[in-house]
Formats: C-alpha cells, sequence, structure tokens
C-alpha cells in the first residue's frame, strides 16, 4: 500500500471545506440578489446587520449570517472595530450593474437552478438518458439570460458582427436574419435595435421562451420587424437568409449536424453563419481553467443532458472547441470557417458557404 503524505491529504481535505463554501455561496449570491442585499450595500456603504436588515424590511439574523459568510468569501469586507460591511466598488459592479459585461448574479442564478436540478441528472446518467432544457426550472433559463445578456449587449455590435466579413453593411442596407435557438430572444432584440432596415426571425423548441421573447420584443418596440416561432434547429423557416446566428446552443443540439445542414440550406450563397459558443480549446489541457471548469460542470449537468435527449444526441459538450465547430460546419457544406472575435467567456466563429 502506498504510504500518504498526511500534509498533502489535509491541503485537500481544507481545499475540499472550501469547495463546499463556495457551493453553498451560489445560492447566497441568488438570495443577496433577491433580498437587494447588494444593491443596499452598493448604495449606502459601510452598513451593521441592523441596518441592512431596517433597509431591505428583511430579519437581522439572517442579514448579519449572510454579511458574515459574504465577509468570509471575500465578497464583502469587515471593519472589526465599527462592526460595518461594505461592498468594494468593483464588487458591487459586478454583483449589481446589470448592464457590465462583468455582471454575475445570472451565472450564479443558472448555477443555483443546475445543482437544484442535478437529482435529475444522477438518475438519466445511470441509463445514458437526457433531459431536456424545457424539463429545468426558471432560475436556468432567466439565469442563462441573464448571464449572457450583457456580454451580448457589451460586443455583439460593437465588436463581434464589426469582425464578419460585409455583414454589418448588409445590416445597415437591410438584411434577412434568422437567430436559430434564440432562448429569450435577447440577441435577437439587440441586433434589431441596432439595424432597423433589417428584418429578424427567432426561433427555438421552447414554448415558454418564445412567449417571453416575443413579450421583451414589444416592450423594446421592435415586434414590426421581428418574429419569433417555434421550431426546432433543423426547422427554421424561409430561405435566403443573409445572416443566421446561433448563441451558445450549438453545443445544447441533439442533431447539430442536421441544424448545420439546415443552416446550409437556408442561407444567401454570399451569406453568414455566426456561431458563438463558449470559451474552449481543442484539448482538455486548453480548458483545465476557471472558466472552463465552471463550463464543464455546466456541460455535466445542464447541455450535455439537453443534447441526450434528443436524437441522435450528438454530446458535443460545452467546451467542444474549434476544430469539433469546424467539424460540424465543414460536414454540412461550408467551406470557410474561422475564429473572429474572442472574449474570456465565448469564441465567435464566421462561417461562410
Amino acid at each position: 500500500m502506498n504510504s500518504i503524505d498526511t500534509d498533502k491529504l489535509m491541503a485537500f481535505v481544507f481545499r475540499a471545506v472550501d469547495e463546499v463554501g463556495a457551493t453553498l455561496n451560489c445560492a447566497l449570491v441568488v438570495m443577496g440578489d433577491r433580498l437587494g442585499y447588494y444593491r443596499d450595500l452598493a448604495a449606502h456603504g459601510p452598513t451593521t446587520a441592523a441596518e441592512l436588515a431596517k433597509r431591505t424590511e428583511t430579519g437581522e439574523p439572517y442579514a448579519r449570517e449572510w454579511l458574515n459568510a459574504q465577509a468570509a468569501g471575500g465578497f464583502v469586507e469587515y471593519d472589526s472595530g465599527t462592526r460595518r460591511y461594505t461592498l468594494p466598488a468593483e464588487h458591487a459592479v459586478a454583483l449589481t450593474d446589470e448592464s457590465s459585461p462583468a455582471f454575475l448574479p445570472g451565472f450564479f442564478q443558472i448555477a443555483h437552478g443546475t445543482v437544484r436540478d442535478a437529482y435529475r441528472i444522477i438518475d438519466v446518467a445511470r441509463r445514458g438518458a437526457g433531459v431536456g432544457w424545457h424539463e429545468h426550472n426558471d432560475d436556468v433559463h432567466l439565469g442563462c439570460e441573464r448571464f449572457f445578456r450583457p456580454s451580448y449587449a457589451a460586443n455583439l455590435v460593437s465588436s463581434w458582427l464589426p469582425a464578419l466579413d460585409g455583414v454589418v453593411d448588409k445590416l445597415q442596407r437591410g438584411a434577412r436574419v434568422a437567430d436559430v435557438g434564440c432562448g429569450h430572444g435577447a440577441s435577437t432584440i439587440l441586433m434589431a435595435q441596432a439595424y432597423p432596415r433589417s428584418t429578424f426571425t427567432g426561433s427555438d423548441y421552447h414554448p415558454e421562451s418564445i412567449a417571453t421573447a416575443r413579450e421583451r420584443a414589444s416592450a423594446a418596440a421592435v415586434r414590426e420587424r421581428v418574429r419569433f416561432e417555434v421550431r426546432s434547429a433543423t426547422g427554421a423557416s424561409g430561405g435566403d437568409h443573409d445572416l443566421v446566428t446561433m448563441f451558445d446552443c450549438l453545443h445544447d443540439m441533439g442533431d447539430p449536424a442536421g441544424a448545420a445542414r439546415h443552416v446550409r440550406d437556408i442561407i444567401a450563397p454570399d451569406g453568414t453563419w455566426m456561431i458563438v459558443e463558449p470559451a474552449a480549446g481543442d484539448h482538455v489541457e486548453d480548458n483545465l481553467t476557471p472558466v472552463g471548469r465552471a463550463y464543464y460542470g455546466f456541460s455535466t449537468l445542464l447541455c450535455t443532458p439537453a443534447s441526450l435527449s434528443q436524437e441522435p444526441g450528438a454530446a458535443l459538450g460545452t467546451q467542444a472547441g474549434p476544430a469539433r465547430v469546424r467539424e460540424v460546419a465543414t460536414a454540412a457544406g461550408f467551406t470557410r470557417f474561422r475564429l473572429a472575435a474572442q472574449t474570456p467567456f465565448n469564441n465567435v466563429y464566421e462561417v461562410r458557404p
């Protein structure tokens, strides 16, 4: 039997304790977001537990224990002399400013919802089956939009679309755009607001998401140029689209190859397919990073089960990487493929016929 290095063992044990704290903190961040704790701290500066509880109309014991947990995790700072807690300005941006690409509560919300449904994934993993996106709780759906939308708002119009050859000129003149797997329609609406001469069709197989997208389009006053349809990724309507987009959804599809072939059928001869996928490299070792770790976790508990719930269950995985995405595109008959833009969380691919 191999001898055990006690120091190494205990170092791992304490690392695991930190992991348990981080797991619990996922729910605590959701709690702080929903109860308004972060927003209150950002607005009022150094605060006692009693003051936070009074201003947010919550129980003081909850405010006290929540603040202590946040201080232990480094989310807030604690002054033992005054017994006041402070949310640093930089943390306030990440935890309260939904317009910032650094906004994090949506990331925690989708993680919280994903973990809540983990018992179902454990069950289906024994059978190699899947769990559909539509079968998850609302924190998964709402958290997904809240996480990705700030990044789309910060990058889609300003850098991602301009990185594609000739696409902005077409959109400014008036283009036909299909946004496949649009979810709540954040990406579709952002493009519609930026390019008033173009028309947009968003599609998703999840009826509840499409209903939300229609409401959001009405609120944004773009319904005249935006249509949302309940359709699978292999059933988007129309043809000769100047631009087809997929935002963080190709890896979730059961049949990404079939979806790619359908895009080839509906795209114009000089059209562009923009694929936005989670940031990833082609090899496991490329993705052994904090971002890669989070994405592998989502892949195990959310994205791979979603793919396995649909025929044929390709299960690309959230960290598929450029080479696998290229294989999907070229097998469908596309001849040009390149990485057009990157952020810490996304790869943006330009695919052409």
